[in-house]
């Protein structure tokens, strides 16, 4: 089943000299997909990653997903889509720093209005899930780079997300830590049925991937199903 449809899509950042980071890109993504987006530094993996998750408009085309479209919705409603449907893990983890890591995972929850009870019961099965019992009242610097990431990827679940968008996101890891974290999360969308779509450098990301995009210029080079 199609959870993901781009037609047409095209990114334009306007400037002296225009650039088309996105070009005309079309393409579909299935369910309970494991899928890396992949090419070289300015090729517009994040610029396509983005649009994808509503953090960014295209200039043309459109983006359907799980039946919405996205250009149909405001700037509110594109907000309260990503609440309840995308979860997102970035290079640089985006955990707030004050925040103990059972808050930060919260976080999503309270602004869903999820009631306290169920928030807590979620966050506790969520950091076991990933590895952090015993971490849960330590803020961002009192962990490591991994346990940071770790607490990302449970904060990208809390919402229940039917699928999560992963820009670079074992780029900041050392390669211990950036192959449990991988394991982990194969572990999600083999036993939970989450599809992942990575944008990424890392070639253990494209060794576990069950599908790989390449994009070049802004375009699909090659879209290959393992």
């Amino acid at each position: 089943m199609k959870v993901i449809e781009a037609k047409n899509l095209t990114k334009v950042y306007e400037g002296v000299v225009p650039v088309k980071a996105v070009n005309d890109v079309s393409i579909d993504f299935e369910d309970n997909e494991f899928t890396a987006v992949v090419g070289p530094s300015g090729s517009g993996k994040t610029t396509f990653l983005n649009m994808v998750g509503g953090l960014d408009r295209p200039t043309s085309g459109e983006i359907s997903v799980g039946g919405t479209t996205l250009k149909n919705l405001s700037d509110n409603e594109m907000i309260d889509f990503r609440l309840k449907n995308i979860g997102f893990v970035f290079q640089s983890y985006n955990l707030i720093p004050v925040l103990s890591a059972q808050e930060n995972t919260e976080f999503i929850m309270l602004l869903q209005n999820k009631p306290e009870a169920e928030r807590n019961q979620r966050v506790k099965d969520l950091l076991a899930e990933v590895g952090l019992e015993g971490q849960e009242h330590k803020r961002p610097a009192q962990l490591s780079g991994g346990q940071q990431q770790r607490v990302a990827v449970a904060r990208a679940l809390a919402s229940k997300p039917k699928f999560i968008l992963a820009d670079e996101p074992t780029a900041n890891l050392d390669s211990k830590t950036a192959e449990n974290l991988l394991d982990l999360m194969k572990k999600l969308n083999e036993e939970e049925g989450i599809t992942f779509i990575f944008s990424t450098h890392d070639q253990r990301v494209i060794d576990r991937a069950t599908r790989v995009i390449t994009l070049v210029d802004g375009k699909v080079v090659s879209d290959e199903k393992k």
